[in-house]
């Protein structure tokens, strides 16, 4: 029977520098447990895909050395203001950015999840995004005449890593109405899940739980991280920590703040 790894460091061993991450927008679940754990493992050079948008998860790795490129919609912290150290990082051109839109993100990752090398889409026309992304190809439809529509490659990361309720011992892992963690799984090499906790039972034999579940053959690993998603939230389990989200803030708007936060809550709370 499927064995959850005995910790987060043992589970997270797969995301090497220089690897292409995925991980969910801000709202959907996201591994800040194991974001912590990355950070003080040291990991550079990521590939950082945020789909389609992300917070403080990109805004901690890119402020802590570990991403080279960020591959996204947007990164902002929302009602708390800009996200300090992605905004730093771009002014200072510390990480290449490669901008792209909610609807292009998710077309190239059902390209890998279909198994096709790219995937049209039409509403890209007309933006200047296009001038930024020469790996993004606009023809003329083989279907239509003078119909220009623009070809996004597929994208196949090296790991989907998320943050999920609950996964049994069979491997099988609950994400509930969170359905782009399902995409990010398909298209994924492997995928990595912090979980709350563990089901007793098979999720996929119960009617309720099935038609939310991502099977165990998409998942490679598993590791359970009480709280897991903090200080975001778990949709339908757990709120965000605004008041701590408002010191984030606060703390990572200097070079000096942001490493004092470091210190204080990646570092310090796991030595605690």
């Amino acid at each position: 029977m499927f064995q959850p790894a005995k910790s987060i460091d043992d589970a997270i061993a797969p995301i090497d520098d220089g690897c292409m991450l995925v991980v969910p927008r801000e709202v959907s679940g996201v591994p800040m447990a194991a974001t912590r754990a990355l950070i003080r493992r040291g990991v550079k050079r990521l590939h950082l895909v945020a789909l389609p948008t992300s917070s403080l998860q990109a805004d901690l790795l890119i402020g802590a050395g570990c991403v080279e490129t960020l591959e996204t919609s947007a990164v902002s912290l929302g009602e708390f203001g800009p996200a300090p150290r992605f905004t730093s990082a771009i002014k200072s051109a510390e990480i290449q950015m490669k901008d792209a839109t909610c609807p292009a993100l998710h077309a190239a990752f059902q390209a890998s999840e279909k198994g096709v090398p790219f995937m049209p889409l039409r509403g890209l026309i007309g933006s200047d995004i296009l001038k930024y992304r020469d790996d993004w190809k606009v023809i003329d439809s083989p279907f239509g005449d003078n119909d220009k529509i623009v070809l996004l490659p597929a994208i196949k990361p090296d790991v989907a890593l998320i943050h999920a309720p609950m996964a049994d011992r069979f491997g099988n892992v609950w994400i509930g109405r969170q359905r782009e963690l399902a995409t990010m799984a398909h298209a994924a090499v492997r995928t990595i899940a912090t979980v709350e906790k563990i089901h007793e039972g098979n999720l996929l034999d119960d009617p309720t739980l099935a038609p939310g579940t991502l099977p165990g053959f998409y998942v490679e690993t598993v590791a359970v991280a009480a709280r897991g998603a903090w200080p975001l939230g778990l949709p339908d389990f757990y709120g965000v920590d605004a008041s701590h989200l408002s010191e984030y803030a606060r703390m990572a708007a200097t070079t000096e703040g942001f490493a004092e936060y470091l210190r204080r809550y990646v570092y310090e709370r796991r030595a605690a």
